[in-house]
């Protein structure tokens, strides 16, 4: 063999020995896992069924019934919705998605015992009455004996870990599916708990069954894909709500493990669990990956309200698998799922029970390793024997076919024979061998120094690489941290436009061209760096190459210049048939990572960090404000001599901590008077709004509506005023503004 072939050989057993060591555990990468989860999330996102299961409702204590019942309700009153949903509305069974760890103290023994000690202290035979009297308003002796007899499964949680001087275990617990004789025959890994939280004990005598609706598999970016359906407590096993639920609709049938080869009871070998005449296939610690059926919404809602009041439709829940559970944001029972960061807990115990009722678990490939250790092999070998011989063109044909192949093939196994495989891996193994065989060729045949000044002169204006060359600094292109600014700009209803240039697409061309033109001028002209194009915006920072003590002034310069190249550009678009081109602008400035990032071959000079995600959330706040500029506090500090319109204190999307944003208005010299008096004004009713001040604020804001010299952020805070009267924000509320979305 060649040495070129030995080299290619060289580099393709070190990419497979660093894959090969991360399968078989001995180092973890964050990268490689989130990657072989998107691939799993892609599956499921593309193979949902997106239909609704009406065998399964959930009973939601909702935002309405918050607000009109209250939480938590007395005992007696959730005796009363028990009652309704069995007798009135005849449900098959009831699984609660909440727990009852205190006892009910309920407002009428409370009364009973303040009549004892007062008014009626001294009636005759009333202390001996008293005991009785409290029996019959004891709220858990009355849904104990509303549960009892009734198929209903109790929720609790087991803990994972025991914080210093908590409890190890409050309430009662129910019996386990496995006993401690059975649970000693079995080498098996359950999530092992340590302690948890129950039923008091006359609700959990009263109730037949219970389940946990914790969840110890929660994998580390947050999500639900992968649930317990058995946890271990002091050598006990104990069902998921789920699968407890499952259980009693089937006619509380038991719960069995099943094994390959039956003989050997361990995690390696656990194939199933049984419970009846169904089974449900799990991994070596009994878990399950929730096989969702889409998103919110897949199986039907019933208000709590309208249960307790008996006006609920009685079609809906008839015969019905009943879950108790809330979508209130106060009760804080949200997950996060692979389509959903908000996504209603009680929904996942429901998906979990349609799939265990329907046998539609997927799973987990039985010798998952070896499995992945072969596909990677196989592309290993392909691209070691064929690559090298094809043209560049042909050898990514090759690698867009092996990826295309590794796809098939996993959503043939998952569709098909309802089996997870790896994916998300073997791609990335693809991708890394063929760039590393890439960045071969690339130092092979590349003159790094001529590429590099190609590359400046990609972002920055002729006159800036010239004084680049003359100041004889050492200008580097590798990551490094300064304080800089950055800019979006992005064009308004942009979607709208290109859908007149639907058969017109090299107008559409010729149009962003000339925009994109007139703007890269404008920050060439500031001393800008253009750091890509999006489409229909531009992206810019100033203070690299070179450094730049101005730069937060050089990008407003450049901002506020924006419109008026674009204005001048209105004659001609006009001419042409054309619309006008609207603009938002977002600055920022603070530290950022800036420097050459990508491969060897593929490189862009860019910016990274959180100030940079700040200025692009930024320009998306300019619709809600009516304004063409937003930046933020930093940008304004470093242009001490411009005059600026605060607008508010925000919190985007990412952040905790609120943020104060401004209009740049121009030079302090060039405004008005009058309009200085207008800022002084709105600073006052700022500080009314932020104080709660609701009426000052008003007043305030009224005013400068009809000061002569109106904006939309008035009519604005008008309508948040009128918003926070009807809806007054919480006591700890700082007074800023939180956007949920980019």
């Amino acid at each position: 063999m060649t040495h070129k072939i030995w080299v290619r050989l060289g580099i393709s057993a070190a990419v497979f020995l660093l894959f090969l060591l991360q399968t078989a555990g001995f180092y973890g990468h964050t990268l490689l896992d989130q990657m072989e989860s998107f691939s799993y999330d892609a599956r499921l996102l593309l193979t949902m069924p997106k239909t609704v299961d009406k065998r399964i409702v959930i009973v939601d204590l909702d935002e309405r019934t918050y607000a009109t019942e209250g939480w938590p309700w007395p005992r007696a009153k959730m005796a009363e919705l028990v009652r309704q949903l069995f007798e009135h509305y005849n449900v098959r069974v009831l699984g609660f998605d909440v727990d009852f760890q205190d006892a009910d103290a309920t407002a009428g023994g409370q009364l009973l015992d303040s009549l004892a000690k007062g008014p009626l202290a001294d009636l005759p035979g009333f202390a001996e009455r008293l005991p009785a009297l409290k029996d019959k308003l004891d709220g858990d002796r009355i849904l104990a004996a509303m549960l009892s007899g009734k198929p209903v499964v109790l929720g609790l949680f087991l803990k994972q870990t025991l914080p210093v001087g908590e409890a190890a275990s409050t309430g009662a617990i129910c019996a386990p599916v496995i006993d401690a004789g059975a649970r000693a025959l079995l080498e098996v890994n359950f999530p092992r708990a340590v302690g948890y939280g129950g039923n008091v004990a006359p609700l959990q005598a009263a109730a037949p069954a219970c389940g946990f609706f914790d969840n110890p598999g929660v994998d580390q970016d947050g999500l639900y894909r992968r649930v317990p359906l058995l946890q271990e407590y002091q050598g006990q096993v104990y069902p998921s709500l789920a699968l407890a639920v499952t259980q009693m609709a089937m006619g509380n049938v038991p719960v069995s493990l099943e094994f390959d080869p039956p003989d050997i009871k361990t995690s390696l070998h656990l194939e199933r669990v049984r419970f009846g005449p169904a089974t449900a296939p799990v991994d070596g610690s009994a878990a399950i990956y929730v096989p969702y059926r889409g998103p919110q919404g897949s199986f039907p809602y019933v208000s709590a309200a309208d249960v307790l009041h008996g006006t609920a439709d009685p079609a809906v829940l008839k015969g019905a698998v009943v879950l108790l559970g809330t979508t209130a944001a106060g009760l804080l029972d949200y997950r996060s799922t692979p389509f959903s960061k908000v996504f209603p807990g009680v929904e996942v115990h429901a998906n979990i029970i349609s799939a265990l009722l329907d046998g539609r678990i997927l799973q987990k490939a039985p010798y998952y390793i070896g499995i992945e250790i072969v596909l990677l092999l196989i592309v290993a070998a392909f691209m070691t024997l064929l690559y090298p011989r094809l043209s560049p063109l042909h050898g990514g044909l090759l690698v867009l076919g092996i990826i295309a192949a590794l796809i098939a093939l996993g959503f043939a196994m998952w569709s098909g024979a309802k089996f997870i495989t790896p994916l998300g891996i073997p791609v990335v193994f693809t991708l890394t061998l063929f760039l590393a065989q890439m960045l071969n060729g690339f130092f092979n045949e590349s003159r790094a120094v001529r590429h590099l000044n190609k590359r400046f002169g990609q972002y920055v204006p002729p006159e800036l690489v010239d004084e680049m060359a003359a100041s004889g600094q050492e200008i580097s292109m590798s990551g490094e941290s300064r304080d800089m600014t950055v800019l979006f700009s992005d064009i308004r209803g942009f979607t709208t436009i290109s859908e007149k240039f639907r058969d017109k697409p090299q107008e559409l061309s010729l149009l962003m061209n000339e925009f994109l033109g007139v703007l890269t001028e404008v920050v060439f002209r500031h001393r800008g760096t253009i750091d890509k194009y999006m489409g229909d915006a531009i992206m810019a920072f100033w203070g690299a190459p070179l450094e730049d003590s101005t730069h937060a002034f050089h990008a407003l310069q450049a901002a506020m210049e924006f419109p008026q190249a674009l204005a001048r550009l209105d004659a001609a678009f006009e001419a042409r048939g054309w619309p006008k081109l609207q603009i938002g602008v977002g600055l920022n400035s603070g530290p950022m990572m800036v420097g050459n990032m990508g491969s060897e071959f593929r490189v862009a000079y860019t910016v990274l960090g959180d100030a940079v995600n700040l200025g692009s959330r930024l320009e998306g706040l300019t619709k809600e404000y009516g304004v063409a500029v937003i930046c933020s506090e930093a940008t304004r500090a470093g242009a001490p001599e411009w005059t600026f319109r605060e607008l508010d204190l925000v919190k985007v999307k990412g952040k905790d901590q609120p943020v104060a944003i401004y209009e740049p208005l121009g030079p302090k010299d060039a405004v008005d008077p009058g309009l200085r008096q207008d800022l002084t004004r709105l600073r006052q009713a700022l500080r009314a709004y932020r104080a709660q001040r609701w009426d000052e604020a008003e007043r305030e804001f009224f005013g400068l509506s009809r000061s002569g010299r109106p904006h939309p952020l008035y009519e604005l805070y008008l309508e948040r005023i009128a918003e926070n009267r009807l809806h007054p924000p919480a006591a700890d509320w700082d007074g800023a503004t939180v956007f949920k979305t980019k």
